[in-house]
This record gives structure tokens, sequence and C-alpha cells, in this order.
């Protein structure tokens, strides 16, 4: 009787949202394809997909979760039960979780461009019968939003309750905001900004440059046309590798990289003295192994889109002041950045901020402290709660009002 009236009084059990499936849906048919801001236009364009909770009879309860650059659509749960990997987002989406799915209906798309599903440079060219590599038409972060909104269109959403993101994931929440004003009641933007720093602008120019230059990149015409897609063996695996490294050097900060390696030795108590040994110290082995595990799951062609999508977001020349831009919406905004974030400093989140209160709009800014500097959003989950939980909440019942 003991062991019984123990186990009837222990919490319940976090599953998450358990087990959950990736779907797809094509949007844009080729009678009337999506305009792209280039000028150009692309249709079919299918759309992969997941989705948690239940959206509500009135359709009020929607909250659409935009990824960073590498992500994908799976943000929550696994895919089967002996899965040891879950979505990226996990810890925040869930049951009496931070995007709360007991309550609210969280979905995610992978973006434009991208290779895990949705329409990209892999994607086949109906024109050809081959996929379009380089000849995939130029895209923006505006194009990416517009197929967003599709999306939630086609569940019949015409207002979403939230539309959060990190990164690249929070440049298309200020552009949803600018380009759609009315489709959302509230945004939460994490560590990001209305426009890439020029040195961000720096580091996507040397990724893609490494990309360009591997003898296997062919132009971007480097699919293998008598096999499945495998990132991991086809095209400029050394190129994208090497963006890869160049990058998650900058989503982390000077104090975890000291903490978690400094200069400690990969297989060794002492100095080998051998120049092209490329692994000597832990840092370099860490960042080899992230190469690695992201061409096995990466398109080069996507990289290069996305990256320059990013490159092109500025807001304030677009709309003719940041101001302007964001004065367009009555959504409620959650502002945050990272104090030891300096690939999107809080600087620029406080423009963002300055912007919104000088068109007299509701917004609320904290500058967290993390030592994971740009990961921050994706890693301090229990951090992010006390801010998200309660934002959202009242978003809620103002709309229950309204």
């Amino acid at each position: 009787m003991a062991s019984e009236f123990q186990s009837a009084n222990l919490p319940p059990v976090d599953e998450g949202v358990g087990l959950v499936q990736t779907h797809s849906v094509e949007l844009f048919a080729a009678s009337h394809p999506l305009e792209l801001e280039s000028g150009g236009s692309i249709g079919p364009v299918t759309v992969a997909y997941e989705t948690y909770g239940t959206l509500s009879a009135a359709k009020d309860n929607a909250i659409f979760v935009c990824h960073a650059l590498t992500g994908d659509a799976h943000v929550a749960g696994k895919y089967a039960a002996d899965d040891k990997k879950v979505g990226w987002w996990d810890g925040l989406i869930g049951p009496n979780r931070s995007l709360d799915t007991n309550r609210y209906f969280v979905i995610c798309a992978n973006v434009l461009g991208g290779c895990q599903g949705t329409t990209g440079p892999s994607s086949i060219n109906p024109a050809t019968g081959k996929p379009f590599g380089l000849a995939f038409p130029f895209i923006t972060v505006g194009d990416m939003v517009a197929v967003h909104l599709e999306l939630a269109r086609s569940f019949g959403i015409e207002k979403l309750l939230c539309v959060i993101g990190g990164s690249l994931g929070g440049m298309q929440v200020l552009k949803w905001a600018a380009r759609y004003p009315d489709t959302l009641r509230s945004g939460i933007c994490l560590a990001a900004a209305a426009n890439l720093s020029a040195q961000g602008i720096a580091f996507n120019a040397v990724g893609r440059r490494a990309i360009y230059a591997d003898p296997h990149f062919h132009n971007g015409d480097y699919y293998n046309p008598n096999g499945p897609r495998n990132f991991g063996e086809d095209g400029p695996r050394y190129g994208l590798a090497l963006a890869r490294m160049l990058a998650h050097i900058t989503y982390l900060s000077e104090l975890s990289i000291e903490r978690k390696f400094g200069r400690r030795l990969q297989h060794s108590d002492h100095l080998a003295y051998e120049l092209q040994r490329e692994t000597e110290f832990q840092i370099e082995s860490y960042l080899h192994y992230q190469g690695k595990r992201f061409i096995e799951r990466f398109d080069a062609n996507s990289y290069l889109y996305l990256t320059r999508a990013m490159d092109y977001i500025d807001l304030a020349a677009q709309y003719g002041s940041l101001q302007a831009a964001l004065g367009k919406t009555d959504a409620r905004f959650l502002v945050a950045s990272y104090n030891t974030d300096w690939l999107f400093p809080a600087s620029q989140s406080r423009e963002i901020v300055t912007a919104m209160l000088q068109a007299r709009r509701h917004v609320t800014y904290l500058e967290l402290e993390s030592v994971f500097g740009h990961d921050s959003f994706l890693i301090e989950v229990d951090q992010l709660k006390e801010l998200v939980v309660p934002f959202l909440a009242e978003t809620y019942r103002q709309a229950a009002r309204t």
C-alpha cells in the first residue's frame, strides 16, 4: 500500500507533446504562383510543417513558430519512442510548458528555400524534371513570411495569437508585423535585428565563399541523379562544413567557449608540434564535429539562399524608417536580447524597441543574462518561460475580450 500511495502522489511525468509527424501541403498553384519580392514567382510550393495542440473553434489560439537559419519544422516531440533527439525547441512546447499545448495551437514550418521538406533548391523543378539548384529564384525573408501566412490561412486562421522566433526566426517576426500588420495579435522577437550588421554579412560572405570554392560545388548542380538525396555524400561537403564551423563560432560566447574547452588538448597532455594536425585542441575537435553533423542534414544551396536572404533584410530601408515599418501593427511585442550575444547584440534589439515606442506601440523589452551567446534563446528555455507565459496569457485574455 505504501508504494501505491507514493506513486499516486508523484507529480505527473512531463512527456511533452509525445510522438509527432511532419505533414506537407501544396500552396500557390502554378496558375496562382507566389509573387516574390525580387520580382520573380514560384508555384506550386510544398510546405513541410508540424502542429501541436488543438485549434479552437474560434481559431483564436494559434501560435506560429519561425525557425532560425538551419532549423526545420520539427520544433517539438519525437518521431519514434526510441528517438534520442527531440525537436529543437522541445523544452518550450507542450502541456503546461511555455507554449502550452493544452491551451494553444502551435504551428512550425520549414522555410521557403529550405531543405527539410519545403520547396527549395534541392526540390524538383517542374520545368526540367531536375533539382532547381541555382535556378531556384532569389528569395527574401518577406517571401518566407508570405508562405507561412498562407499556411496559417489554410487552417482558416486569419489572425494569429502570436508569432515567435529567434535569430532569422526573429527577423521573420518583424517582417510579418511590417508586411502583414493585421494578421497577428502579438510577436515575440528573440536575439534578432531589423537588419544584419556589416559584421554579420561578412561572416555569411566567408561561409558562402567556402562553398563556392569547393571543387564539388559544380555551380550548384551537384545532386545525384541516380539515387536518393544525401546531403552528406553529394556536393560541396567540405565547403559547407567549413561554413558551418565558422558560423558556429558566432553562435557561442567567449565565456562559454573558455568554460567548455579552454586550451585543453584533445588526444594528449602535450603539444604535438605537428602543423597539419587538425584536432589537437578540444575546440578544434568540437568544430569539426559540428561541421560533420551539419553536412548530413543540410543542403549547401539552401545555405547560400537563406544566408543571402538574411543579408538583404533591412526594414528601415524598405519602409522609410524602422518606426514606419513597425508602427503599422497594433500587435503587442516582447523583445529579448542576451548580454553575451555578439552576433545580434542588445543594441540592435534596443533599436527595435525605440522604434516601437516612438510609434506608440505596446512593447516589453528585457536584456537577459546568459553565458551561451547567440544560442541562448535555444538553450535557456526556463528563463524564457518566465517571460513568455504571462505575455501570452495576457494576449489571449485581450483576444477573448475583443
